[in-house]
């Protein structure tokens, strides 16, 4: 499939590695609608992008946008699905004696925002696909954290869960001509890494990475493009993470 052309449609998208990912599309000719439920940090989006507000975790929302989105421009060919929450918590934790153990409620919290989203998202978009007939693309924002991070019970779980949807709905969805793939990134040098990691913690992650350094969000979405132009390349789940390993 070639980006040019075409009309994506990318979640969590007004900032961060969203934002990056849409403007990497935009520049190689797609028109981008960009998804996030921060009205405030759309209104800020290059007029080449445009914004939609959008929770990720409400299907009805969901379901009445993304018909939206096909009303005024007729399909969506990309979607990458990278609307999510970065989330710390351990299983145990003997410092707060009055809730040693991991929070249920924090945990389905970042089930849903990183997980449920996936499907809900998804779901919504697939279906006009498969009714206007459309040879689409889904991309996944994964991450390392699908291994078992420690420290991550929560956010571990919800990226594997995504890695196995995004190879379930290869095969499912590949008689269509509709490819599912996603990008795990490691550890990439955003605003959202540096507040939910602690300094000391990015630096060990930097003396562990094989090229010492971070990544940058232009590789992402440079990784993103990659899944999305090779027409071949279903239910991989690409490593972008400078060759780290937890």
């Amino acid at each position: 499939m070639k980006t040019e052309g075409a009309v994506a449609l990318v979640t969590g998208g007004a900032r961060g590695l969203g934002l990056e990912i849409a403007r990497h599309l935009s520049g190689e000719g797609a028109t981008v609608v960009v998804a996030d439920r921060n009205a405030e940090a759309l209104t800020a989006l290059s007029p080449l992008l445009e914004g939609c507000v959008m929770d990720v975790t409400d299907p009805s929302q969901v379901k009445s946008q993304v018909a939206k989105i096909i009303d005024k421009h007729k399909r969506i060919d990309i979607l990458v699905n990278n609307a999510g929450v970065i989330t710390s918590e351990p299983l145990v934790n003997l410092t707060n004696p009055d809730g040693i153990m991991h929070d249920y409620g924090r945990f389905r919290d970042s089930l849903t925002v990183n997980l449920d989203s996936v499907f809900i998202v998804t779901s919504a978009v697939v279906e006009h696909m498969v009714k206007l007939r459309i040879r689409g693309a889904i991309v996944n924002i994964s991450s390392i954290s699908a291994c078992g991070n420690e420290g991550q019970t929560a956010y571990s779980a919800a990226k594997a869960g995504v890695n196995a949807m995004t190879v379930t709905w290869s095969k499912e969805l590949g008689r269509w001509g509709i490819r599912s793939n996603a990008v795990a990134p490691g550890f990439i040098g955003t605003d959202s890494t540096h507040s939910a990691v602690t300094e000391t913690a990015i630096k060990h992650i930097r003396d562990n990475t094989p090229l010492r350094r971070l990544g940058d969000a232009s590789e992402v979405a440079a990784a993103v493009r990659s899944l999305i132009e090779n027409d071949f390349l279903n239910g991989v789940v690409l490593d972008v993470n400078g060759g780290l390993r937890i």
